[in-house]
């Protein structure tokens, strides 16, 4: 058997040829301009980094797989990636944590509020759904703000517990906050909802979604003194519990699914307000979410799930509604899987929270590839398009003083790619995404 001989070639060659597309969407939405004016940290070298070079190798370098800083150096040795961006040169490891260092708590609010209120601005769409929901980042080190706080994975062992509001409609992160892992849910609410508005500026918020940890009086009242309609899981108080054995009136919605409904004022509340409460047998839906009441004596077995809601439309529909804001986990797994969520940490809180937020932005930059250049019902996840879209060998070759990007692709997919390079072109500063 014949073994293939190995030679070496000084032809600087890249495995990401795809990621012109990208460099199109930055190029023209004007996010490169825009940053600069922002109160982003400047080098006291003659011979250092740019700041929004540093900014744009970290979003690159997490587009193309790099889940820590030292996988976003080795885009230094990608010479053509390098000449795709218009880099001089890429950031090593160390820079990129001394870059993050220099965020405080103050610029941290003056570079990411006004960036994301100008990236949404941009986007021309209206009346949308907001999905709250937190996480927990386990930690292995001595990090600042990793505390001991409720961790379902690794009991006991330190975390940050973060803070996100999405755009259902969208798929994009509107607002996140880093957070110690001790921070319960609903710390601090109010202040991550005002500034969340503020980004949205005049658009307007049709409804709200949250889990149980955000279900209480004050959160509550919140959206209803801005009439703001929510749907909120309850948390299964002794008293909710006692009142679902109560319920006589359940309506079968489907096989092996009931629902009910009624008023309830819990203690401390200062008005009655609607419950919605959905039940699944679990012999017949054996995979169904929700809590068990332990001490039911019915031969038959439920797990129960309850919602309150200022909405005045059917239990069921509400019900389907709620079971849409699913899909925010699944944003929170794509950041955790495909853009490093749980691995890019820096030994002070607010370098960390920095990371954490630009990593946002470049989900959200990849959203609006998604949503404006693939166009398709069914969006495929970072890691496919990798495979799908960016992963495409190529050179750059000289010819007539002009430079050519060389992509090796097969005849039949040309014309596919064709199709979207024209599509990243026709985006604009203006206006580059409508749901009109």
């Amino acid at each position: 058997m014949n073994d293939l001989k190995i030679e070496y070639s000084d032809k600087e060659v890249t495995a990401w040829g795809g990621m012109k597309l990208m460099k199109n969407i930055l190029d023209g939405i004007g996010i490169r301009e825009f940053m600069r004016t922002l109160n982003l940290p400047v080098s006291g070298s003659n011979r250092g980094y740019d700041a929004v070079q540093i900014i744009e190798s970290f979003w690159v370098g997490m587009w193309i797989g790099a889940s820590r800083f030292t996988h976003c150096g080795w885009l230094r040795f990608d010479k053509v990636l390098q000449k795709i961006f218009e880099w001089k040169h890429v950031p090593s490891q160390s820079t990129f944590s001394r870059f993050f260092h220099k965020f405080s708590w103050k610029r941290n609010d003056d570079v990411f509020i006004p960036l994301q209120r100008w990236f949404f601005g941009k986007l021309q769409f209206d009346n949308i759904t907001l999905d709250l929901d937190s996480s927990v980042i386990t930690r292995y080190g001595k990090q600042e703000g990793a505390k001991v706080g409720y961790n379902a994975q690794k009991p006991g062992r330190a975390s940050h517990h973060p803070l996100m509001a999405f755009n259902a409609e969208l798929r994009m992160v509107v607002n996140a906050w880093l957070r110690p892992g001790n921070t319960g849910s609903l710390s601090n609410s109010e202040a991550f909802m005002n500034e969340t508005f503020s980004i949205l500026g005049d658009k307007k918020v049709g409804l709200v979604r949250a889990d149980s940890g955000f279900f209480g009086q004050s959160f509550l009242e919140y959206f209803e003194t801005r009439k703001i309609h929510y749907i909120t899981a309850v948390k299964m108080f002794s008293t909710i519990k006692t009142e679902l054995l109560r319920r006589k009136n359940w309506v079968v919605a489907k096989r092996g699914i009931e629902i009910t409904e009624w008023n309830c004022q819990l203690p401390g509340w200062k008005k009655a307000r609607r419950m919605i409460a959905v039940r699944k047998n679990i012999e017949e839906c054996p995979k169904a979410t929700g809590k068990l009441l332990l001490f039911e004596m019915d031969e038959t077995r439920y797990r129960y799930s309850v919602f309150v809601t200022d909405l005045d439309l059917p239990a069921e529909q509400i019900w389907n509604l709620y079971r849409d804001r699913a899909d925010a986990e699944n944003r929170i797994k794509e950041l955790k899987a495909d853009f490093g969520l749980s691995n890019f940490c820096l030994s002070k809180f607010f370098a960390t929270e920095a990371a954490f937020r630009f990593m946002m932005i470049a989900y959200n930059l990849m959203s609006l590839f998604r949503q404006f250049v693939l166009n398709k019902r069914n969006q495929s996840t970072l890691s496919t398009l990798r495979f799908k879209c960016f992963a495409l060998g190529a050179w750059i070759s000289e010819h007539a003083n002009q430079r050519i990007l060389k992509i090796a692709l097969s005849r039949e997919k040309r014309g596919w790619l064709d199709g979207l390079f024209d599509i990243t072109r026709t985006i604009t500063p203006q206006s580059y995404f409508s749901n009109a």
